[in-house]
């Protein structure tokens, strides 16, 4: 069984009023409604090292308990029942890639947790059960449909709660790679999420914390998933995050819906006085698509390439960022190849 995170932490809201802030959920759902733009990563690149400081935290807001920088990493701790540390980037990507270095949090019932998800409710999830300290779950969600929770695949790591492990999401409008310290563990194509209706492709904010799935006031089903209850007279439970590093495979000021689809292809990126509807053309997707079989080196180069690269699709959408794109695609893949 998989939740999604938006059910998982309205499940926690309602059980305890500490967890208002760590909810995840949308304040206004572009599907129905018309919601004000998102504010974009304007660059292709941003790094985070969490070990140097409290200025580590600038372009993360801390939504729910207290996130603090120690010499391993952002330190999120559940002390006592109720406790649900949690931070989001204050900024979208629209496609990209995310690398996290994390160790999970130890005990009974504990998820640790790495959420990519948007304001129409796409979702991508790596999410570590303390209760099982040999594998971590994979998962994903289109659009907050929920009707089944059969998208989960369990990825077996090598003690995650002890041991740092880098955990990777490689996001395109053709597939969606899953990487674990370099290798690809799972490869979703866009065809195979319901035709494309399941398929995560609305810009994402980037969410990571962690909370008790195994909570005595949850219900059956959940602390069943995490393995048990918590007992929290045997904590504190801590995870750490040393680094996060993302690129944003279309960088804007703001991405705009410009109906209520949820298509990538209805999004509009604004960069400065100029506009374009993103889309990658045919033959970027089968770029981005043919580069899931390789390494996780050539996969970022191939990606960013695909994403970047200006073209005109058959539907008539315009790629963006032409020559810039290109150049500073080949820059990224220069860096992932060394």
């Amino acid at each position: 069984m998989a939740v999604s995170s938006y059910l998982k932490w309205a499940a926690l809201t309602l059980a305890t009023a500490q967890l208002g802030a760590a909810q995840t959920y949308t304040s206004c759902n572009p599907l129905n409604a018309t919601c004000p733009a998102d504010t974009g990563l304007a660059k292709w690149e941003f790094n985070t090292d969490f070990t140097t400081g409290s200025s580590a935290f600038s372009k993360w807001n801390t939504t729910s308990g207290t996130v603090e920088s120690t010499s391993l990493g952002a330190k999120f701790t559940i002390s006592e029942q109720g406790d649900a540390p949690t931070i989001e980037s204050d900024f979208y990507i629209f496609f990209g890639r995310v690398e996290v270095k994390m160790r999970a949090a130890n005990g009974t019932g504990i998820i640790s947790t790495t959420v990519m998800e948007s304001d129409d409710l796409d979702e991508i999830d790596w999410e570590q059960i303390s209760t099982y300290d040999y594998s971590i779950e994979t998962d994903y969600f289109g659009k907050g449909n929920t009707t089944s929770y059969d998208r989960a695949t369990t990825v077996n790591v090598t003690t995650p709660e002890e041991t740092f492990h880098t955990y990777t999401v490689d996001w395109t409008s053709s597939r969606i790679e899953w990487i674990l310290d370099g290798e690809v563990v799972r490869t979703l194509e866009y065809a195979d999420a319901l035709n494309g209706e399941n398929y995560p492709q609305t810009p994402m904010r980037i969410k990571i914390g962690i909370w008790a799935g195994g909570d005595p006031d949850n219900g059956e089903g959940t602390i069943e998933w995490a393995g048990g209850e918590t007992d929290y007279t045997a904590g504190p439970f801590s995870m750490y995050v040393e680094s996060v590093k993302i690129i944003n495979y279309n960088p804007a000021s703001a991405y705009k819906y410009t109906d209520k689809t949820g298509a990538y292809t209805s999004i509009k990126a604004t960069n400065g006085t100029t506009s374009t509807n993103l889309a990658s053309s045919s033959s970027s997707a089968q770029a981005a698509s043919s580069s899931s079989s390789s390494s996780s080196k050539s996969s970022a180069s191939s990606s960013a390439s695909a994403s970047a690269s200006a073209s005109v699709s058959s539907a008539g959408w315009i790629a963006p960022y032409s020559a810039f794109a290109t150049i500073m695609a080949t820059l990224i893949a220069s860096v992932f190849l060394l």
